[in-house]
C-alpha cells in the first residue's frame, strides 16, 4: 500500500524544520532592517515570512483558500519571536497534514486578493510548492545572514559556519 501523501509532506516538511528554526534563532535585532538592495525585502520581513510559511500548509489543507487582503501577518515584538512562531506554524502545518486525506489534497486550492481568484491549483499540488517556497525562503535568508556575519548553520551538511557533521 501506498504512503499517504499526507505523510509524504510531513516527512519533507520535518526534514527543513531543524535547519530552518537554527536560522531563525540566529537572526539578530541590529540585522532586520537590512535590504541587500532597494528591492528587496528587510530582513524582518523575510524572517517573518519563513517563521509562517508552514501555516499557510494547514490554511492549504483546513480552508481551501487564502486571501492576501485578509491573512494576518504575524506582528513580531522582538527576534526571540521568530523561532517561537515558527514552532506554532509547524504544529498547525503537522496536525493538517497527519489528519489530511488524499482525496481531500485532490481538491482545489485558490490565492485570493480581495475575493477575486488570482490562482487556483490541487491542494496537493499547493502544499508540495509551499514547502519549496519555504526552502527558498531560507536559502534567501541565508544569504541575508551571511552579508551581516551571522553564523549560517549547517542545513543539508556542514556549512563555513558549522563544519559538524552532526
Amino acid at each position: 500500500m501506498n504512503e499517504p501523501l499526507g505523510q509524504i509532506y510531513l516527512s519533507q516538511l520535518d526534514a527543513e524544520a531543524q535547519a530552518t528554526r537554527k536560522c531563525l534563532e540566529r537572526i539578530t535585532e541590529e540585522s532586520l532592517q537590512f535590504k541587500p538592495t532597494d528591492k528587496a525585502m528587510p530582513m524582518k520581513s523575510l524572517a517573518i515570512t519563513v517563521s509562517e510559511i508552514p501555516r499557510w500548509i494547514a490554511s492549504i489543507i483546513n480552508q481551501g483558500d487564502i486571501d492576501f487582503a485578509t491573512y494576518e501577518r504575524f506582528k513580531m515584538n522582538s527576534v526571540a519571536d521568530l523561532p517561537e512562531h515558527f514552532d506554532e506554524c509547524l504544529a498547525q502545518a503537522r496536525e493538517a497534514l497527519k489528519k489530511v486525506s488524499d482525496e481531500d489534497l485532490m481538491k482545489d486550492f485558490s490565492l485570493k486578493m480581495n475575493g477575486q481568484i488570482l490562482s487556483t491549483d490541487s491542494k496537493k499540488n499547493s502544499v508540495d510548492s509551499t514547502i519549496r517556497h519555504l526552502v527558498h525562503h531560507r536559502g534567501q535568508l541565508t544569504v541575508y545572514m551571511r552579508t551581516n556575519n551571522i553564523p549560517i548553520p549547517k542545513i543539508y551538511g556542514p556549512s563555513g559556519d558549522d563544519q559538524s557533521w552532526q
